[in-house]
């Protein structure tokens, strides 16, 4: 069965979506077959990995309701062994519609129960909150990674994402683990993100992995030619720690 992992922060700006198409690529160069989900209104996972969120006809919206099955909605992408289902803002009126719905916070799940031979990884990308959405998805999956970015405040907002993280396990998905914290926007010439990197090593210990993300402009310029990094910079460093973390989530998924 495949590992489900919810990449997760309700803070913005973190390099979540930059980690959930980065790292779904990645597993795909590993020769794993990897499902990235958009589950994000702002689309954003969708277009890093070339797909137009404007013109497709299905989306993790139509799965999550039960409009279609989540076959129906799968795109292939330029990534050999990487597909997508995309999301756009339709997923804004998600949260209003399943308010009365019967075990809402199960719907990904159930959406999921049919495909999940079929793939090594399916990757969610969340959107930066802790509303209907992001339950779902962590509700759907085994394991979550949390990007941290090593700049000021960056521990603001964890404790909270902590305690939904627990109370998710205690009371809708008692096999969901944090697969590990991931350190994002590294600069080693900054003491600052050096001090960052020191406080999440003391507060998360063994669970922070030992790959970091550095701050790399090949990164940042990737998603606005539609491409994961392993097609638009292979060589970078931000390839290169992107496919270490990639292997990091193999060792630890055993």
């Amino acid at each position: 069965m495949a590992k489900v992992i919810t990449i997760v922060n309700q803070k913005g700006g973190v390099g979540k979506t930059t980690t959930s198409v980065n790292l779904a690529a990645a597993l795909a160069v590993l020769e794993k077959k990897t499902l990235l989900i958009d589950f994000d209104p702002q689309g954003n996972a969708s277009s890093g990995v070339g797909i137009d969120k404007e013109k497709v006809e299905l989306q993790s919206y139509d799965a999550l309701i039960g409009r279609v099955p989540m076959t129906d909605c799968i795109l292939p992408t330029d990534t050999k062994n990487l597909f997508c289902v995309p999301g756009n803002i339709d997923l804004t009126g998600a949260e209003i519609e399943l308010v009365h719905e019967f075990a809402r916070e199960h719907k990904l799940k159930e959406a999921f129960q049919p495909i999940l031979n079929d793939w090594d990884y399916i990757l969610i990308d969340c959107p930066p909150s802790l509303g209907l959405l992001t339950v779902n998805a962590m509700t759907a999956s085994t394991d979550v990674i949390v990007p941290i970015q090593c700049e000021y405040y960056a521990l603001e907002g964890v404790s909270q994402l902590l305690t939904t993280i627990r109370l998710i396990q205690k009371n809708l998905n008692p096999g969901l683990g944090i697969m590990g914290i991931l350190l994002t926007m590294y600069d080693k010439r900054v003491n600052l993100s050096m001090q960052v990197a020191k406080e999440v090593h003391r507060y998360f210990k063994e669970k922070v992995f030992r790959s970091v993300i550095p701050r790399n402009i090949k990164l940042t310029e990737a998603p606005s030619f539609g491409k994961p990094i392993f097609l638009y910079d292979i060589r970078s460093p931000g390839a290169l720690s992107y496919l270490n973390l990639a292997n990091e989530v193999v060792e630890r998924s055993v």
